[in-house]
């Protein structure tokens, strides 16, 4: 990590610097940064700072009360917290975390955000005191957690999720909790992507994060009653002039049932509003013009039938309470000084300047230098800035011809921006990627976009290869808007014939293609814009995104290096609004100190307070990965791998029977006094006939004389006799009386003077009929006594794990597919690891295998006084039916002794429990032993 990287933070703890700007200086600071935000007064020119003073306080008491361990909370949240906060340990070597219940830690902001939703309900009374959140008038609660973009709001949604309905179900009388879901989003982008909140769906978020402890509250999930509608949902009927019947207004019960759909027959729901800024009650005293709206990017009829919607469905069902998720939760208030109203029931801040600090987005990069004259008022580069110098501002909002010239200096803007751009394309080209880099433009106003788009396609531009027509797409904001929506819009030809091209020029598939062709064009648009930067699908090689305002929330294209902004930014709110689409990390790769390495977006026009200098270097990121789907393979069970899943292991003091074998005397059998077989013959008057005998031979009944069904019934004699006396379980005792019989009959202790009687058979049955004797000869010394032994304590709600039970996950790591392991494929952390799966597919005496990756079987160890988990690295069955547990380590540590002594320990504990075959355990050090250790087990 470069000291001139504004990443400062881990993404995994508590921000404990922060950069403060000083006039044109940033300057290091030690602690959290004070949660507030900033505002341009547009009618001085100033900026000021606005401390968010109740979110300072909620901060301070979080943070005792979690100190404290979460006073009031149920058993069912803290359960979930510790599975949450769990994140196993760190490999500075590797930069990863080991041994944690998912392959990411979740972020600090999750945690806090989710803390900080239980602390207001679950909280003791102490904790809370003073803290008021006022709401917004209505008649249901609202909380809101303020999240920059990137910070991973849908994961706090599951969360919340996860949290409601778990104590829903196990408290269902607690008013706190309700397992009635109602997500409303801001279009269908957002509730397309949010599908994977559905505990049904291939790639929920739950078994990809494993959100529940446990495989039983996993399924207790599947009970929740979840419904995701964007908010055009909410909008009133429209009554049919035409129609003959005249049905009048929809009735609150109508609109109800229609809005939740299977929710209809729930009631005291929960409401999650995701992008909750376009949600808000308009205020009496607050007057904001139809301009205003405009300029500020927002819909004043979508936040009027958002809440109005949500009142009517409070009439008739209840809502409990609302949770908001929003980067800029606020409301325009209609004054020229402060364009905006904050949210005053918002408990938790996590910032874009805080978001940049812990490297959770990209670090733009802004001009704040060049060589031509700087602005006449701020002496600051006019490309920091752009529309705010006169020259621009007046062109771009004059109405002009699409063929009219951009204004001279956004010309020379994107000669420097497009000239960056095609750099990080060759780079990326040169690297082997077949997705190109974004430069995303957001501009003022639909002429302004089509001057745009003909200044890149008709060739102004000085930087050759910005002349790609097939890779330019203009986004039409009113045909994306009812994309959203889901409405028609009448068919502009012009535009309709440039998304065909682009689709057809996207080299996909027929039968796909042809399906997109045949799509309205809203949809064709939408289809577009969702899959910039996404393979095998139409936006893959869009390289140049111009926009009106601002594109929709949930548009997550991870491949834009470069934004231009052309409009008014009178607020850091706005410029978060416009640049959060372009600011989603394409890497989670980490430094030794568990810092995200930097990746950076260059922007031209947007006035960020938080910022890098362009010419302090940085390399644009990598393209995204693919991701490769990883899955139980069916057909494949005779290869699944079972273990006990060991909560711990207590040594215990428990009774049982031994016998000092150098004191019992040896006990002779004479076969001379057992008769093993019998002649009989008829007899009258007291004499037989022996010229008719018959003999009965106890050898020919051997299936009666089976030794397992013989060393039972000596046990069952002995049980009878030792039943009172025992102090023990009754069943542990039967236990040992087996093992005491089959010890003493295969014992020096038991002689049969006869060679022809050793033979198994007639052994058999002369312990067969002489049993009393035996059991009396035993019973006399067997004695009791207290034994310190290990005893398996099981995990209470899923005892036993197997390979089988491994949800699908996807990984953008490399990886290959398998023969010999019930997992699908095999994903490599490194080239080690590839060669031990290379063994255990190659090797003929492994008959099945599987890598300790997302199975969940885990050991637990103590080092440095706290329990952690150890998560070996494979789990090998072996042909001779032994279960190797297999650790691959280059280096060795004192930890990673624990941790085999851990192993060791539990290997013992369950060879002895017995049920689940023989376990082994081994280490190798060196890739050359692999197949060495592997062998030294069969």
């Amino acid at each position: 990590m470069t000291t001139r990287s504004l990443i400062i933070n881990s993404p995994y703890d508590a921000p404990s610097a922060y950069w403060e700007r000083d006039g044109k200086q940033m300057t290091l600071q030690q602690g959290r940064r004070p949660a507030a935000y900033e505002i341009f007064d547009t009618r001085n020119n100033t900026q000021r700072t606005e401390p968010l003073e109740q979110v300072n306080r909620i901060r301070q008491r979080v943070d005792e009360w979690r100190a404290d361990g979460y006073p009031g909370i149920t058993s069912v949240t803290r359960q979930l917290l510790y599975h949450w906060i769990e994140r196993g340990d760190w490999d500075p070597d590797a930069c990863r975390w080991e041994g944690g219940p998912r392959q990411y830690p979740f972020y600090f902001c999750q945690l806090e955000a989710i803390e900080s939703l239980i602390w207001w309900l679950e909280a003791q009374e102490p904790y809370r005191q003073g803290i008021f959140l006022s709401g917004d008038g209505g008649p249901w609660e609202r909380i809101c957690n303020k999240m920059a973009t990137g910070s991973g709001k849908t994961s706090v949604m599951s969360l919340i999720i996860t949290w409601q309905t778990l104590n829903a179900i196990h408290y269902p009388k607690d008013r706190r909790f309700s397992k009635a879901v109602l997500i409303i989003t801001p279009g269908l982008t957002v509730k397309s992507r949010l599908q994977v909140l559905k505990p049904g769906h291939p790639q929920n978020v739950y078994d990809e994060f494993n959100l529940c402890p446990n495989e039983a509250m996993r399924q207790q999930l599947n009970r929740v009653e979840l419904v995701i509608e964007n908010w055009h949902t909410l909008m009133p009927l429209k009554e049919q002039a035409r129609s003959v019947v005249k049905k009048g207004k929809e009735s609150d019960e109508a609109f109800t049932r229609r809005v939740l759909g299977s929710l209809a027959n729930e009631r005291d729901l929960i409401v999650i509003n995701d992008e909750a800024h376009h949600a808000y009650r308009q205020q009496a005293e607050s007057k904001v013009s139809k301009k205003q709206a405009e300029e500020l990017g927002i819909d004043l009829e979508e936040a009027t039938r958002w809440i109005e919607g949500l009142d009517r469905i409070h009439k008739t069902r209840r809502i409990r309470r609302c949770f908001d998720l929003s980067a800029t939760p606020f409301a325009p208030t209609g004054k020229s000084n402060t364009e905006s109203g904050l949210f005053e029931w918002i408990v938790s801040d996590f910032g874009l300047n805080d978001a940049i600090e812990a490297g959770l987005v990209k670090t733009p990069r802004v001009v704040v230098r060049d060589d031509a004259l700087a602005n006449a008022k701020t002496y600051a580069s006019k490309l920091y800035h752009l529309y705010r110098e006169d020259e621009v501002k007046e062109d771009l909002n004059r109405r002009a011809e699409p063929t009219a010239p951009l204004p001279d200096l956004v010309q020379k803007a994107y000669a420097l921006l497009a000239y960056d751009w095609k750099e990080t394309r060759n780079q990326w080209e040169a690297a082997g990627h077949s997705i190109p880099p974004v430069m995303l433009t957001v501009c003022n106003r639909t002429e302004t976009a089509a001057r745009i788009e003909h200044f890149f396609n008709g060739g102004d531009c000085l930087i050759q290869d910005t002349q790609a027509p097939d890779t330019t797409l203009r986004v039409d904001s009113k045909v994306l808007e009812k994309a959203e929506q889901g409405e028609n819009i009448t068919k502009d030809k012009q535009y309709a014939a440039r998304l065909e091209a682009l689709i057809k020029a996207a080299q996909l598939p027929a039968d796909k293609e042809a399906d997109l062709l045949g799509m309205k064009q809203e949809e064709q648009l939408r289809a577009l814009v969702d899959t910039v930067g996404k393979r095998s699908q139409p936006g893959q090689s869009l390289q140049n995104v111009i926009s009106v305002a601002m594109l929709s929330e949930g548009w997550d294209a991870a491949n834009v290096t470069h934004i231009m902004g052309l409009r008014a930014f009178t607020s850091q709110l706005l410029c978060e609004q416009v640049i959060g689409r372009g600011l989603r990390r394409v890497s989670h790769d980490m430094d030794a100190d568990r810092k995200f390495l930097p990746e950076y977006v260059n922007v031209f026009g947007v006035p960020l307070s938080i910022f890098q200098d362009a010419s302090e270097g940085g390399e644009a990121p990598p393209p995204p990965k693919p991701s490769v789907r990883i899955e139980v393979e069916p057909g494949r069970n005779h290869l699944e791998i079972r273990w006990p899943n060991v909560d711990r292991i207590d040594n215990v003091l428990k009774p049982e029977l031994v016998i000092d074998w150098q004191s019992v005397p040896t006990l002779t059998l004479d076969p001379a006094q057992t008769p093993l077989n019998a002649d009989i013959a008829p007899s009258l008057t007291g004499s037989p006939n022996l010229a008719m005998v018959t003999e009965i031979d106890l050898e020919r009944a051997v299936e009666e004389f089976r030794l397992q069904n013989l060393i039972f019934r000596a046990a069952r004699k002995l049980y009878l006799q030792n039943q009172v006396a025992f102090g023990g379980d009754k069943q542990y005792l039967a236990v040992q009386l087996i093992r005491l019989v089959e010890q003493f009959l295969f014992s020096d202790k038991l002689d049969i003077p006869s060679l022809w009687h050793q033979n198994p058979v007639r052994r058999r049955l002369l312990f067969a009929l002489n049993m009393d004797t035996v059991v009396g000869h035993v019973n006399r010394h067997v004695t009791e006594q207290n034994v310190e032994r290990q005893e398996l304590i099981f995990d209470e709600h899923q005892p036993i794990g197997a390979t089988a039970y491994m949800r699908p996950w996807l990984t953008t790591k490399p990886c290959a597919p398998t023969e010999r392991s019930q997992i699908s494929h095999v994903v490599y952390d490194s080239t080690w690891e590839k060669m031990v799966a290379d063994v255990c597919e190659d090797h003929p005496s492994i008959a099945a295998w599987a890598k300790n990756d997302h199975l969940d079987f885990k050991v637990r160890y103590l080092w440095r006084g706290s329990s952690r988990n150890f998560v070996p690295d494979y789990l090998i069955r072996l042909a001779n039916g032994k279960t190797l547990v297999l650790e691959v380590k280059g280096q060795d540590s004192q930890q990673n002794a624990e941790k085999r002594t851990a192993m060791e320990t539990w290997v013992k504990a369950v060879n002895e429990q017995g049920g689940f075959g023989q376990w082994v355990f081994d280490t190798v050090f060196e890739p050359a032993q692999t197949r060495d250790v592997i062998e030294g087990h069969l």
